[in-house]
């Protein structure tokens, strides 16, 4: 009977995951604008991958993107959610504060980002200028683009690992933070041996959900730079979208699109092996 309640969400799941899924795994082997009748091409779209200059850029840059998220969020996320920790008063004030940035549309957080802080004509970078520092738009720079859209998505994404990391650590046992104390531990030493330790399996998670989400960043990169100047900040989904609808490769698409689920799947894969391993243990 209970069985019963399951088939409208595994209607919803084939019909708007599973078939599309399969319907790019298939369009993956074809050539296809779209519009006329897609023709097969076995691996051709492949090989034409594997000789692409700007699929190679953009998995560099997907990959770099990928280890800055790994890091720089976290390590704060970790710092924020323990300085919180020790907030007697005001906990909940400075958690909305931090999770703010999350609940503001992706639009509008790369719109300012792009209009009123690195805009050089009326944004902080002009009046940086203005008081006499050389400062140039990142976004403009072949070799700033990509970390220019990276610190928006930071700030963005970063309160977001101190919310979750903190609701973790208050679910340590406050026997084991107490005996820490006791034994005279300080601030570092409760982190590295008794809080991190504790929270490893949502540290692990989290930075599985990097993974997957950095090969999935789209739309901070499409609103503020689009993949330029120069491809120097295309990525894999930027990438996957221009094939499709502006150059009507839609097969060629679909095999870039199977590269970025390939990263996912193996980090996936990666994670639920971790969790294995811990419960047998």
């Amino acid at each position: 009977m209970y069985r019963l309640f399951t088939i409208p969400t595994l209607i919803i799941n084939v019909s708007i995951i599973f078939l599309p899924a399969l319907l790019t795994v298939v369009l993956a082997f074809y050539r296809w604008d779209g519009i006329s009748d897609p023709t097969f091409i076995g691996f051709g779209n492949f090989e034409k991958l594997w000789g692409d200059r700007i699929f190679w850029k953009a998995l560099k840059n997907n990959i770099i993107w990928t280890a800055l998220f790994l890091t720089f969020p976290i390590a704060i996320g970790l710092i924020a959610a323990s300085l919180l920790m020790l907030v007697r008063r005001g906990r909940t004030f400075f958690q909305v504060v931090y999770f703010l940035p999350m609940i503001i549309a992706t639009v509008i957080t790369a719109r300012i980002w792009q209009g009123m802080i690195y805009n050089p004509q009326s944004g902080i970078v002009a009046m940086l200028n203005r008081y006499g520092y050389d400062v140039r738009d990142p976004l403009s720079q072949t070799s700033t683009a990509l970390y220019g859209v990276a610190v928006a998505d930071l700030w963005h994404w970063w309160g977001f690992m101190a919310v979750i990391f903190f609701a973790a650590m208050r679910q340590v046992s406050q026997e084991q933070i107490e005996s820490a104390r006791i034994e005279g531990a300080n601030y570092f030493q409760l982190m590295r041996w008794v809080m991190i330790p504790a929270i490893m399996p949502t540290i692990a998670l989290m930075m599985v959900m990097t993974v997957i989400w950095s090969f999935l960043v789209f739309d901070f990169i499409f609103i503020m730079t689009q993949g330029g100047p120069a491809f120097t900040s295309e990525v894999l989904s930027t990438m996957a979208y221009r094939k499709a609808f502006y150059e009507l490769g839609v097969g060629y698409a679909a095999a870039t699109a199977l590269v970025i689920s390939l990263f996912g799947l193996t980090a996936a894969f990666f994670y639920i092996r971790l969790q294995n391993r811990e419960e047998a243990e």
